[in-house]
């Protein structure tokens, strides 16, 4: 019984550690596991491009720009019809993922993939493009717009874009081409205030949209840019990257935890029952020199019981 309760409490107590463990590090690690899933999808997509034929990749850059000009003429499509939603998901779908190119905030060191559309699935990992807005290729009289969640306990995503302030800059990269902008807006409206996302004449904005206040939602925040000249250090350069499969990293990071768990309670159970052991060594120890010592000292009313009996015998 006490081998079965030792075992008992060694599970309850692995099982209390690895939960307080879960609990602590699920912020850190939900971050990690997305940030390496945002990376693995950016580096695919870096080599989706890479490999793309140069006419395919004019093809799909002039389309972009065909769609942006349009919308420049009618304006932004709000609503948008099953026949428009099926060109708009056609556009820039280099991987075939969805994934238009991604955008990079070195103030916030940010660098998430953006994708067609603000489905809640696109939103929990990265970033969604705004349907019927301009498509993120820039170009005169065009406004796209991208939306990204902030304070989500599994990734970062927009946490901290209310840290931007004027002259800011951040890049988007579509296809191999990146596009520089300057924070010059930031601004707080109700979700149905849309006037700050027109498409201006001759103008090339791109904003950042996300809820705010932390927590609330109750409005949104519009960091918006202008596209200026590339920066110093901002062309990209195409490189072969290294892909690591996400779960091979979360197995290596797990296996000395588990190890190390493992050994925790090997060492502690053994401890145990050392000490156990000892403790029952020393008490039968105990119980055989006392049984020596009583069998050596034959009780008083024994001897007067042998004396009696032979008393009895030669009366006989």
């Amino acid at each position: 019984m006490k081998r079965l309760g030792d075992k008992l409490l060694n599970i309850v107590i692995v099982a209390m550690a690895l939960a307080g463990i879960a609990l602590l590090g699920y912020p850190t690690f939900s971050d990690w596991w997305n940030s390496m899933h945002q990376s693995y999808a950016i580096a695919s997509y870096d080599q989706a491009v890479a490999e793309m034929d140069p006419n395919q990749y004019d093809d799909i850059w002039a389309a972009a720009e065909e769609y942006n000009a349009q919308l420049a003429k009618s304006g932004i499509i709000w609503s948008m019809s099953d026949a428009q939603m099926k060109t708009y998901n056609s556009l820039l779908d280099v991987t075939g993922t969805g994934m238009m190119g991604y955008i990079e905030i070195p103030k916030i060191n940010v660098e998430l993939p953006v994708y067609h559309g603000t489905r809640d699935a696109v939103l929990q990992v990265a970033i969604g493009h705004i349907a019927g807005t301009s498509l993120p290729v820039g170009g005169p009289s065009s406004h796209c717009s991208v939306s990204g969640h902030r304070g989500l306990p599994s990734a970062r995503l927009f946490t901290d874009i209310d840290s931007l302030d004027k002259g800011d800059v951040f890049t988007v990269t579509i296809l191999d081409r990146v596009l520089t902008y300057e924070v010059d807006q930031v601004r707080i409206v109700l979700p149905n205030e849309l006037n700050d996302l027109a498409i201006a004449p001759k103008k090339d904005f791109l904003t950042l949209i996300t809820c705010t206040p932390y927590g609330i939602n109750s409005h949104r925040l519009l960091v918006r840019g202008h596209r200026i000249d590339n920066l110093p250090g901002t062309i990209r350069v195409m490189a072969d990257a290294v892909q690591i499969k996400p779960y091979l990293v979360a197995v290596f990071l797990a296996i000395p935890i588990l190890v190390s768990m493992l050994i925790w309670v090997i060492l502690s159970t053994g401890r145990r029952v050392s000490r156990r052991r000892a403790k029952e060594a020393t008490t039968k120890e105990f119980r055989e020199r006392r049984s020596d010592r009583q069998s050596k000292v034959l009780p008083e009313d024994h001897l007067d019981g042998d004396q009696h009996d032979d008393t009895l015998g030669k009366g006989e």
